[in-house]
């Protein structure tokens, strides 16, 4: 019964997404003056296919949906985006955004920053956030620098536990990915709320959410705590995660490439420590430095 009553609920979702899709179409259709036999001819599917989409009878294929995208003249992400539809000045934000170099798009955004956000520059050096690979040393270090600081030390991950009432294994394994990010957000949320000074660790994966990234940029003094790959695996196993071993060889593989594909995200911290082959004193006494002159090393990196 629960199983049945899942896939119904799953069906009506689906559903819904494809009325919104359908309109969302016809909408974007319509504001280009385009009739439903040309975009049909542009997008090269027939326009019978078309007509049914419109009126949310229509699951097609990312293929198809990116010719239809095409032929109206948008990004697919755009066009398969499901929620509000964005207010038309970030919309004409964006673009003009998107015409800047990459130098440019940094210093529009610091300049927004600036502007707009709402904690200021003092309040941000006092929440200092370690962002990094699993095994970096985030926790041990965290520790040691609140310690030093005379701040409290969280770790986001058990935060998101205490709230939910679950391991994050079981929010995984129970409601996905989706819901874990939520979940992630609301615990940084509520953390900024209740406390003026922190350090907190945060897991390996929250730069891949962009909406937490910007909250914890915006909010926080960022850190990338990195250090070899070698390094990253001999400290997880140390931890009691012996999943490692099993496939040694591949383990290294997948830890390589997550962290070459997080390592444009982690970079956005405004400093980087290398901890590999140093002691957590050494550390320590490097990262408070960082932290009291960050210029020097942004200077570095921008030369």
């Amino acid at each position: 019964m629960k199983a049945a009553r899942n896939k119904h609920a799953s069906n009506h979702a689906a559903d819904g997404y494809l009325h919104r899709l359908g309109e969302r179409v016809r909408v974007l259709r319509n504001q280009r003056g385009m009739t439903r036999k040309a975009l049909a001819q542009h997008a090269r599917v027939s326009e019978r296919y078309l007509a049914q989409l419109e009126v949310g009878l229509g699951n097609c294929s990312i293929v198809l949906l990116r010719r239809i995208a095409r032929a109206i003249g948008l990004p697919v992400t755009q066009l398969v985006h499901d929620g509000a539809e964005p207010a038309l000045d970030l919309v004409l934000l964006s673009q003009f955004l998107e015409r800047l170099s990459p130098p440019a798009l940094a210093e529009a955004r610091d300049l927004l920053l600036k502007h707009f956000s709402k904690p200021s520059e003092e309040l941000r050096r006092r929440r200092i956030a370690l962002i990094g690979l699993r095994g970096g040393g985030k926790s041990t270090l965290g520790r040691l620098l609140a310690e030093r600081l005379g701040v409290p030390f969280i770790e986001l991950d058990r935060e998101i536990e205490k709230r939910s009432g679950a391991s994050l294994s079981e929010l995984f394994e129970m409601f996905g990915q989706e819901t874990f990010r939520r979940a992630e957000r609301e615990a940084l949320s509520e953390v900024l709320r209740q406390h003026q000074n922190f350090v907190i660790a945060t897991s390996g994966s929250i730069v891949a959410e962009p909406s937490t990234l910007e909250l914890l940029l915006s909010s926080c003094f960022t850190v990338w705590v990195r250090a070899d790959p070698q390094e990253h695996m001999k400290r997880v196993m140390a931890q009691g995660d012996m999943r490692p071993i099993a496939n040694s060889s591949r383990a290294m593989e997948d830890l390589v490439s997550i962290l070459k594909s997080r390592e444009p995200l982690y970079a956005k911290a405004e400093v980087a420590l290398a901890t590999t082959g140093k002691t957590p004193e050494q550390n320590l006494a490097e990262l408070l430095h960082l932290i009291a002159n960050p210029d020097t090393q942004m200077t570095r990196r921008s030369a």
